[in-house]
């Protein structure tokens, strides 16, 4: 038996080392790839015939921590895109001395048009908890089938600075209520949510459809849950705006995000797709974000990134 095990003790030792390099490996990566912040472009036809093309940064889940200061540089270069208008679809903070900076962050971005909704991460400052309990509640379904009931013993983050500064900007604030910017020369109506993650939604204060006399009217949304994309799509809105998702953060190579934190599909889990409902389909962009909560700060298979949306005429 001696020589036997002395036989196996060098390829199992050497499949150790290989199987602990390979996850510090990974975890680097996945630090990394956290910091490695993207553009994402697309071209959305929602516009009416005749109308020229509009230029929309969207701008979701900054989870800003004091001293990421790389991460407050790219969010400032992002003014050089010169777009038209700004959605900002929320969860700004993980961190409540992070307000500062994220203002900072998004000083230039304030000088353009635009529109802001929070997320649950910009009232709540966030919780050390198991990352793999994401994977256990997607596997047994019993994942953010309504959203979270209201927070308790949780600090809060000082979001009502956050709104002092971006109302001040001229951004209209989106919470449970209608809006009106004007960009590049059009009538945009926006109709904004609450953030539905911790059920703060209240769709019968907006019902009824975009306002008909405008340009464009968009939807926007935090966390897009289904009963959302539902009401939007079925009162005729033509682009829903929203974040949440980190686009998954910790994908599969060639396969995809595991989780959305929400009920919606993992095949829609980032960029452009459609939400259909009886009669209407509305097309949906749901921004994989430019954060993480502060005590996960990985991204693996999917960076992250802010998206700039070129809406163009839709076709008769």
């Amino acid at each position: 038996m001696g020589p036997m095990r002395a036989r196996y003790r060098v390829p199992l030792q050497a499949a150790l080392a290989v199987t602990a390099l390979s996850a510090a490996t990974v975890a680097y990566a996945a630090g990394y790839e956290a910091r490695s912040f993207r553009l994402r472009r697309v071209t959305v036809p929602v516009l009416r015939p005749g109308m020229p093309p509009l230029r929309l940064l969207q701008v979701s889940d900054i989870h800003m921590v004091s001293g990421q200061d790389k991460k407050r540089r790219w969010l400032q270069s992002l003014a050089g895109l010169r777009p038209d208008f700004v959605i900002n679809t929320g969860d700004n903070l993980s961190d409540p001395q992070g307000v500062p900076e994220v203002l900072d962050a998004l000083g230039p971005l304030l000088e353009f048009p635009g529109a802001y909704v929070f997320g649950s991460n910009d009232y709540y400052a966030p919780k050390l908890r198991n990352p793999a309990r994401y994977l256990a509640e997607r596997a047994t379904g019993r994942h953010g089938l309504n959203g979270n009931g209201p927070a308790r013993d949780v600090p809060r983050n000082p979001w009502w600075e956050l709104r002092d500064a971006f109302d001040a900007a001229g951004w209209a604030n989106l919470t449970n209520t209608r809006g009106r910017i004007k960009a590049a020369g059009a009538e945009i109506a926006l109709t904004g949510l609450d953030d539905p993650h911790i059920r703060r939604d209240r769709y019968a204060e907006v019902a009824g459809g975009p306002d008909r006399d405008a340009d464009l009217a968009l939807a926007v949304v935090h966390a897009p849950y289904l009963r959302v994309l539902d009401s939007f799509a079925a009162d005729g809105y033509p682009l829903i705006l929203a974040g949440h998702t980190h686009g998954g953060q910790l994908c599969v190579p060639f396969y995809g995000a595991l989780v959305t934190n929400c009920d919606l599909d993992p095949g829609r889990v980032k960029g452009l797709s459609t939400h259909e409902t009886p009669g209407h389909t509305a097309y949906l962009h749901v921004s994989a974000g430019c954060g993480t909560n502060r005590y996960t700060p990985v991204r693996f298979a999917c960076p992250p990134e802010a998206t700039l949306l070129t809406l163009t005429p839709r076709e008769t």
